[in-house]
């Protein structure tokens, strides 16, 4: 007896009914969790289908490629310990999230009694740190004209930072020419950097500066620190080099006729310039241990 078509859709859904009554199907709400920092995050499992009154449950932890048990034989282990817990029938709940807990999970369901004995769901767990206060470094003091740099970073949040550079509690953009405050200036911000890069200072670039860093769990920022832009002072300049040659010149000069005048002859050489007196006819001098004591004695020539 041939089926009718309507007979054949209703058969095909009895059946594929009977089939999934026999099966194992775990869904989640959101595969994509995320949470910030030492709050608590749920990591749903529900069992959508399943015919075996205790089936086994068990959760794995997978970072680096490398899987390692946190809910085995009814009881949490490994990392999430004393940590986290099981709501039923299986959904995962990690009270205190710490970064080390961005990885991958599976919940993996065995039900021996199922047709489909078998099934397993992904769910990649992202914890998001606030970031740190940055390390800001500003020049105390530059030139009118002269380039100058800013750094900002910090590297303990996650994800990424970005950066924000504030002068006198006013943002600075990342654009000049989108602002008529800063439309003159002359910089380059980088926010994925930290970096704020002048090519030429202006006096109106003087003032506080300082940094914030930003992502998704919150932000942090430096204390702010003065950039005063001085003029250069060319006469100063040119005042201060004529004075140094002068008293170079002065000097040399001095020594030169310190030398003509013979102060800077040597006793050794006055030494070497003293003669004996001569022997007279008839007289011999003898020199005593007093050196420049002489005394004569007479010879009688026969």
């Amino acid at each position: 007896m041939a089926l009718t078509p309507l007979a054949c859709i209703l058969l095909l859904l009895s059946m594929q009914c009977y089939i999934s009554t026999l099966a194992v199907i775990l869904k989640t709400t959101n595969p994509k969790p995320w949470v910030n920092e030492f709050e608590s995050i749920e990591l749903s499992c529900m069992i959508e289908s399943i015919s075996t009154t205790n089936p086994r449950i068990e959760w794995k932890k997978i970072k680096m490629g490398e899987p390692s048990y946190v809910y085995f034989d009814k009881e949490i282990a490994g990392d999430l310990e004393k940590r986290a817990k099981i709501r039923e029938p299986a959904t995962l709940v990690i009270l205190n999230a710490t970064r080390a807990d961005t990885a991958d999970y599976r919940c993996e369901v065995t039900a021996p009694n199922d047709q489909k004995s078998f099934d397993e769901i992904l769910i990649s767990l992202t914890v998001r740190v606030k970031p740190v206060v940055p390390r800001c470094s500003v020049p105390k003091s530059v030139p009118v004209g002269k380039p100058a740099e800013l750094h900002c970073l910090e590297d303990e949040g996650y994800p990424k930072s970005h950066y924000q550079w504030f002068r006198n509690k006013e943002e600075i953009p990342e654009d000049p020419k989108g602002s008529p405050k800063f439309f003159n200036s002359t910089y380059t911000l980088n926010g994925e950097m930290g970096t704020l890069k002048f090519s030429a200072v202006r006096k109106e670039d003087a003032g506080e500066y300082y940094c914030r860093a930003r992502n998704e769990a919150g932000f942090s920022e430096c204390g702010p620190q003065m950039m005063e832009v001085y003029d250069i002072n060319i006469a100063g300049i040119i005042l201060g080099v004529v004075v140094v040659v002068t008293v170079l010149l002065c000097i040399t000069v001095g020594i030169f006729c310190a030398y003509k005048r013979g102060y800077f002859t040597s006793q050794k050489q006055m030494g070497n310039n003293y003669k004996a007196p001569a022997k007279g006819d008839g007289v011999d001098y003898v020199r005593t241990e007093d050196e420049g004591d002489f005394r004569h004695k007479s010879s009688f020539v026969i």
